[in-house]
């Protein structure tokens, strides 16, 4: 009982043990801890992030840690890689690492979803806000506006308000105002857009686009991670493998020759359990290890994240041009409100 592993006899139905070809007995390992369950680490973690977050509160900080994972705390991202001590002591010296890489791309990655997310949330509720607006407005016998001509109200409002200014002050602003109007109506009749529901439905396109990259990202970032850990397991394992070899070869005898080679070379032979223990437990055959086609599967990989990548920093500036569409909107639709008060005033004194 004092070690935290005990070796055990498998037996037969007689209660034999059983004999291997190589002559050895079979068995198998017990675990007398319970350090290796995983329900015993949940619990842990509960407590330690119970015991942090009290002496938080005790001393005034508003700070709270949470042991849950992101999927458990309904958090749409992608988690990150854990480093390990020796990728974290060479990052920290500037010496770029493959897990630090990873980390950094998937960070990346989950800022720019937060703010497309951001973003198309807001629009989303600008939109509503409109609706309710318009169901009035529909109530008092008035269509929606047509949205290119919201924006050509806007250049309307925005040179009225230049005349103020210098001549050439106005000039410019106007090829500025003109530039944003352009881009604005280019990209309504690119997708068709006219009317409040359209542009509803366009921005749930734009929306259904970045969840749909992002998946097929989530997907590719947790295949690397498991490529990470099959290339570096994999090579511990080939690397440090004559040197588990003569162990096995070596006896103690009165010299205690097998000890003293077993703590010179403890730190391989640690790498190269832990690496035998995490292939045995992934693979099905570990005589072979396909590290080179492991390698190319993780760079073919890296390659689809960054065009991915570049797919979602479109739909960024697609996002960002629908916010420029709602601004203008905004700004005329404020003008126009009080001539339709007006409007409706004066039809209801010619009806009196």
């Amino acid at each position: 009982m004092g070690g935290e592993i005990q070796k055990e006899y498998d037996l037969d139905e007689n209660g034999e043990r059983i004999r291997l070809p190589s002559g050895r007995y079979k068995t198998h390992k017990v675990d007398l801890t319970g350090w290796n369950d995983k329900d015993n680490t949940l619990l842990w973690r509960k407590a330690w992030a119970d015991f942090t977050n009290d002496f938080l509160e005790r001393n005034g900080s508003p700070e709270r840690i949470d042991h849950r994972s992101n999927a458990e705390r309904g958090i749409d991202e992608i988690p990150t890689v854990h480093m390990g001590v020796a990728a974290c002591q060479m990052e920290k010296k500037g010496i770029a690492t493959e897990k630090g890489a990873l980390n950094r791309s998937i960070q990346k990655t989950n800022r720019l979803i937060r703010e497309i997310r951001a973003q198309i949330g807001k629009l989303k509720e600008w939109i509503a806000d409109l609706f309710k607006v318009w169901e009035t407005a529909r109530s008092s016998r008035n269509k929606p506006p047509n949205l290119a001509n919201l924006l050509m109200k806007y250049l309307s409002v925005q040179r009225e308000k230049s005349r103020k200014y210098s001549q050439s002050w106005q000039h410019q602003h106007a090829a500025d105002e003109l530039k944003t109007i352009a881009a604005a109506v280019n990209y309504l009749s690119e997708h068709g857009i006219s009317n409040l529901d359209e542009l509803d439905a366009s921005l749930s396109s734009v929306s259904d686009r970045a969840y749909s990259i992002r998946a097929g990202m989530k997907t590719a970032e947790q295949r690397m991670k498991e490529l990470q850990k099959l290339i570096e397991n994999g090579e511990n394992y080939l690397q440090y493998k004559p040197i588990h070899a003569e162990l096995k070869k070596l006896k103690n005898g009165w010299t205690n020759k097998r000890d003293k080679y077993e703590e010179a070379h403890r730190a391989e032979l640690t790498l190269w359990n832990a690496a035998s223990r995490y292939l045995h437990a992934n693979l099905t055959d570990t005589k072979t290890l396909p590290i080179s086609k492991w390698k190319q599967e993780y760079a073919d990989l890296k390659d689809q994240r960054d065009t991915d990548y570049t797919k979602l920093k479109a739909t960024r500036a697609e996002v960002a041009e629908l916010q420029k569409i709602r601004k203008c909107v905004d700004i005329a639709l404020k003008v126009e409100q009080p001539e339709q008060t007006q409007n409706r005033t004066k039809r209801h004194d010619i009806d009196r």
